[in-house]
């Protein structure tokens, strides 16, 4: 039984390969990986990175990413909507160009994820794992936090090669010299 299963699936493939004139003409395996920069892009467009890393532009059809500015995160001369600090509860106030966010922790900003050095110049594969994998800020021990929104938690269940391909794309986009402003912790 085994070998007629075998021989059937045997078959199937010369048949199939039969019918190639060229390389070109037969699908590519599906075991055959895409390559690490073009993964990373798909992961990084997928995963919802632009929704506070890229800076928003106002049209008739509401915000769109300001995609001169991919993944810069909150522009260092783009202030913030005056809010009460008593009134700020479990939820999330935004900055015009939705790139900042304030809750009971303080005021968040979203972070320059290009290859500047205002960004992630000199950054280590390594380093963007520790960041993701342990919610550390800058990937740097001793240090604060990820602070509320970002989903590091969730992001952090990615693979070790999903992680590898978007610090891979990352490196490729177009550099933005923007020095996003400090966490501001909420004054108790």
């Amino acid at each position: 039984m085994h070998t007629r299963i075998t021989l059937t699936w045997v078959c199937a493939g010369l048949l199939a390969l039969g019918s190639c004139q060229k390389a070109a003409d037969c699908p590519e395996p599906e075991t055959q990986t895409v390559d690490a920069v073009t993964r990373g892009a798909y992961i990084v467009a997928t995963s919802g990175c632009n929704d506070c890393h890229t800076p928003k532009t106002m049209t008739d059809h509401g915000p769109v990413p300001d995609m001169t500015r991919l993944l810069s995160g909150h522009p260092v001369n783009e202030p913030i909507a005056p809010y009460d600090p008593a009134t700020v509860g479990p939820w999330v106030l935004l900055a015009p160009g939705l790139t900042a966010a304030v809750g009971p922790w303080g005021v968040t900003y979203a972070a320059n994820l290009t290859p500047s050095e205002s960004g992630m110049k000199g950054w280590t594969e390594e380093r963007f794992m520790k960041a993701i994998r342990e919610g550390k800020h800058m990937g740097l021990d001793n240090t604060r936090p990820i602070m509320p929104p970002m989903p590091w938690q969730e992001i952090s269940k990615m693979t070790d090669e999903d992680l590898k391909a978007m610090f891979a794309y990352l490196q490729t986009i177009p550099a933005v010299d923007n020095l996003v402003p400090a966490f501001a912790p909420a004054a108790h």
